[in-house]
């Protein structure tokens, strides 16, 4: 007996070091403490991953997709690329140079909020899902992605009864087919 207590004592030794180490692996900053912010940063994948799923399962039948100068997608090139490296920072910048030349861009705008959920900056996120929803078509895959992003930031917010005001939101951007008689 004194032996499996020892051992449920040291099991939860192990579970409060671990419970500890994930609170203060979060500690340092906006950019997440990666010495520069450009390298490291853990993001919330299942964050942005619940955002980039909505826009797929909306997609509707008619999607609007802008004719774009080359520059501009020679940038959101590198930002997708600086993601999948993990330099999410950097990838932040690289957006931020082609909303240089399409500011009013909404797909751009919606990107930069996701990688700024990645960052943990859920204010600025959800301002420009919101910047990007009232430039962008309001119906369609955008339209679930910006909404959301809304519902992910109220819920780390706390903020449940915003969450449930912007699901309904997020329902009125699937456009239903047309009844053909």
């Amino acid at each position: 007996m004194g032996r499996e207590t020892a051992m449920k004592r040291s099991g939860r030794q192990w579970l409060v070091v671990a419970a500890a180490l994930a609170v203060f692996s979060g500690c340092g900053g906006p950019d997440g403490g990666s010495g520069g912010g450009r390298a490291g940063v853990k993001p919330d994948r299942d964050i942005v991953l619940a955002i980039r799923q909505a826009g797929q399962t909306t997609a509707s039948s008619v999607e609007v997709q802008p004719l774009r100068d080359p520059a501009v997608d020679g940038f959101l090139k590198q930002a997708a690329d600086l993601e999948a490296a993990h330099k999410f920072v950097d990838a932040v910048a690289a957006v931020d140079r082609a909303l240089k030349l399409a500011p009013d861009a909404p797909e751009i705008l919606q990107l930069k909020a996701e990688l700024l959920i990645g960052l943990h900056r859920y204010a600025d996120a959800e301002a420009l899902a919101r910047k990007s929803f009232e430039l962008g078509p309001r119906l369609g895959s955008l339209c679930a992605r910006n909404w959301q992003t809304v519902i992910e930031t109220r819920r780390v917010a706390k903020d449940e009864a915003s969450a449930s005001s912007a699901k309904a939101q997020l329902a009125a951007c699937r456009v239903p087919p047309r009844q053909r008689l």
